[in-house]
């Protein structure tokens, strides 16, 4: 008897031994149930709820794990869009922030391409209270950025009146290291070289497009006193060239010096007589318009030891004139300045 019980206990333990050696295979290679993971709310309710949430999920038909399953899925590639949603969010290259000349001078052209500071003025640290000019001083690196660009324009029959506009270029817009003579009693400036001219277009809020070519070139202003300090106003004008160049052809071919006189299909209508003749003749008679343009400067900002002055601007000048083919819009700029008195 006790050989017979030692014989059948050794069976039971053999039996068992292989039933693990099935089913633990088995559970390492299929993995857990869909819907077998814990619940997260039991890890906030009370114990007994919490239970029974996992028995009623243990006890769910093949189609809701199936279902189940689909959604964890899709929660999981939606978190994942989340994540990287803010990643790109965080990472996205941020506004450029003004910066000093003399931070602006040690940085390289890898870090200055594409990060907008190509097209912002420098800024001053205020430092003393004025910066004296002498005979033969001359203004460097003089820089013009807008902040805003806003059109006169009819908003009611008979009655115009600035309004503001969309910005459709890129950041191009600036206008930076131009220089010029500067002499005192009065305060004068002239300018003389630089990238004096950025082409600019807005739009209306009601589509319409406006192209400009924003410029102080041979601006020559002028403010009382012999020396730049905060609250010294000075202005005056300055040429605005057209926004085309002569060599420029219309969607016709024709152009200033080159292409068609005239539109093709257009000569019998041009030699009527008849009304129309003064549109056609300007669309065909292309010119090279040169207007005229105002700006003020106020400094509020001076730096004594660097010879650094900044402040605000406000500048009005004409738009383009599709080469004499249509009146022109009054643009009116306001924004920052900076420049080097040396």
């Amino acid at each position: 008897m006790p050989h017979l019980s030692q014989a059948v206990g050794a069976g039971m333990a053999c039996a068992v031994a292989a039933a693990l050696v099935v089913a633990l295979p088995s559970a390492f290679v299929q993995g857990p149930a869909p819907r077998a993971e814990m619940p997260q709310s039991l890890l906030s309710t009370p114990s007994l709820r919490s239970s029974l949430l996992y028995l009623e999920r243990e006890e769910s038909s093949p189609a809701e794990e199936a279902a189940s399953a689909f959604q964890s899925w899709a929660a999981s590639i939606l978190s994942a869009g989340a994540v990287l949603g803010l990643a790109l969010g965080v990472l996205a290259p941020q506004p450029a922030r003004a910066i000093t000349a003399e931070q602006f001078s040690q940085l390289t052209y890898a870090q200055v391409r594409g990060s907008g500071l190509a097209n912002r003025c420098p800024t001053v640290e205020s430092q003393g209270s004025s910066i004296p000019v002498k005979s033969g001083a001359r203004i460097q690196n003089m820089c013009f950025e807008p902040k805003s660009f806003a059109v006169e324009a009819e908003t009611e029959p008979g009655k115009k009146e600035f309004v503001t506009t969309k910005l459709m270029t890129r950041q191009t817009y600036t206008l930076a290291f131009i220089e010029g003579s500067l002499s005192p009693d009065p305060i004068t400036f002239q300018e003389e070289d630089g990238m004096d001219f950025a082409a600019t277009t807005v739009q209306l809020p009601d589509g319409e497009y406006v192209p400009f070519l924003f410029t102080v070139k041979s601006l020559l202003a002028k403010g009382n006193g012999s020396e730049f300090k905060p609250g010294f106003t000075w202005g005056g004008e300055f040429n605005v060239p057209s926004y085309r160049t002569g060599g420029f052809l219309d969607p016709k071919g024709r152009g200033m010096y080159s292409g068609y006189d005239q539109a093709v299909a257009l000569p019998a209508l041009q030699a009527d007589g008849k009304e129309g003749q003064e549109e056609l003749f300007k669309e065909s008679n292309k010119v090279f318009d040169i207007g005229k343009g105002a700006i003020e400067m106020e400094v509020n900002k001076v730096n004594a030891e660097l010879g650094e002055i900044g402040g605000v601007f406000v500048s009005k000048q004409p738009s383009d004139t599709d080469m004499g083919a249509k009146a022109p819009k009054t643009m009116l700029m306001k924004g920052i300045f900076y420049g080097k008195v040396v």
